[in-house]
């Protein structure tokens, strides 16, 4: 699928529309955006999504013209016609409303990760900010040191999330996730997962990560995905039988909406 982009509600490829190079978006990172997963051109949980989104820009204060985003998303989606894919919708503090439609990004069947030390900017709490370029440092580190994705750790060890996707574990025979005080985004794939297993929020500490029994990633773009090691170190199960009751009862869940 070749990448189609709306700006303003001008529609055309991708890689050739533009936005003033003094769009603080560009400049400072200054902006927010989501992304919904596209199942024959439909976004799921779109409802969820815009309502982020428009919290996301309250918070940092950026107002824009929420109807015609949607309406120019709508624009956009019935020129791709019936695709899966990836949407993203970003909002600029230069006024730009930017859609892009795309295909998705190549996963394994299961991911390694690696812990990064990471310190979360709390003044950005609730928002799903343009500001991701500790993330995407994040994850290259990890690829650095042979695994595929970043685990996200505090300095004082406590463990957080992935740069992109929300992180799942089973320890003690129970399904878990870190808590949202740990100020972690707020991942609507989370939610679902949250609510059609029956996991609980409970706090992960580094030294328990060799005890985990299984994990794995979850995410608008990855859906449910198995975690085979982390730091190294195979875990038990990839995928576990907590994990393929995740990934069976999300897919189910999606299929219905």
């Amino acid at each position: 699928m070749d990448e189609l982009a709306s700006v303003d509600g001008t529609i055309g490829p991708a890689d050739e529309m533009t936005i003033p190079i003094t769009d603080d978006g560009l400049l400072r990172g200054d902006g927010v955006f989501e992304v919904a997963r596209l199942y024959a051109g439909r976004p799921f949980a779109w409802d969820e999504h815009v309502e982020r989104l428009r919290r996301s820009a309250a918070n940092v204060r950026l107002e824009f013209d929420l109807d015609a985003a949607l309406a120019e998303v709508d624009a956009l989606l019935a020129r791709v016609g019936t695709v899966d894919g990836a949407l993203r919708l970003l909002i600029t503090r230069g006024g730009r409303r930017v859609a892009v439609v795309g295909p998705l990004p190549d996963r394994p069947p299961a991911v390694t990760l690696g812990t990064i030390q990471y310190a979360p900017t709390r003044v950005l709490d609730a928002v799903k900010s343009l500001s991701y370029a500790a993330n995407m440092l994040a994850s290259r580190l990890a690829g650095e040191a042979g695994a595929d994705e970043a685990l996200l750790v505090t300095p004082h060890g406590r463990v957080l999330e992935a740069p992109t996707s929300a992180f799942f574990y089973v320890l003690d025979g129970r399904l878990h996730t870190p808590p949202l005080a740990d100020h972690i985004l707020d991942s609507i794939t989370r939610r679902h997962v949250l609510e059609l297993t029956g996991a609980t929020a409970r706090v992960l500490h580094c030294d328990q990560l060799l005890e985990l029994e299984e994990a794995f990633l979850a995410s608008t773009t990855r859906e449910v995905q198995p975690v085979s090691a982390i730091d190294g170190r195979p875990l038990p199960r990839a995928p576990g039988p907590w994990t393929t009751t995740a990934a069976d009862a999300l897919r189910r869940f999606i299929e219905a909406s």
